[in-house]
């Protein structure tokens, strides 16, 4: 039997609780690469405060959330320049059950922000991701892997930048 998944907006009876055990899971490993994620221990007052100003989408599957993304509006401040550029919205808070990982929700989701970010009138998706954690940019984007990336940001592990073009669907070097 075909596990089925629904994506949809996070509603005010979901559990924030719940929600931060599934970033906590799905951020360990990254946490074990010595990789200084927020997601890998953050509280559920963090996780709300991380999804205010934005729209969070989850995936469910059997009524349990096993996958959730955050795509907001042009940042403000932030220590990378790209996500403050006009016209480029941002995604973070991306994150799969590993006991889901590879069965497609992480590319529904991505997919989803995209159309959010169509819609909301912006040209493209910047994500952020640790440069040792290439398996999360080649499990998207396996053909397209960008060659450069246009901003380094320091944290424990270097972060990088990835730009989407939202109509295209395609991660394009800037």
């Amino acid at each position: 039997m075909k596990t089925l998944f629904q994506i949809r907006p996070l509603e005010t009876t979901d559990s924030i609780g719940e929600l931060t055990s599934l970033l906590h899971r799905a951020y360990a490993r990254l946490g074990q690469m010595g990789l200084n994620y927020t997601a890998v221990d953050q509280t559920p007052e963090v996780t709300s405060s991380r999804i205010r100003g934005g729209h969070c989408f989850v995936v469910t599957a059997a009524h349990k959330l096993v996958g959730t993304i955050v795509v907001q509006p042009t940042y403000r401040q932030s220590a990378c320049e790209y996500f403050m550029r006009l016209g480029v919205a941002a995604a973070h808070q991306f994150a799969v059950d590993p006991d889901y990982q590879g069965s497609g929700i992480g590319r529904m989701l991505l997919q989803r922000a995209e159309q959010w970010a169509t819609a909301a009138g912006f040209a493209e998706l910047a994500i952020d991701t640790a440069e040792p954690a290439k398996h999360l940019s080649w499990a998207l984007y396996p053909p397209r892997l960008p060659s450069s990336w246009p901003c380094p940001v320091a944290r424990q592990g270097v972060s990088k930048c990835c730009s989407q073009q939202v109509p295209r669907g395609k991660c394009v070097t800037v």
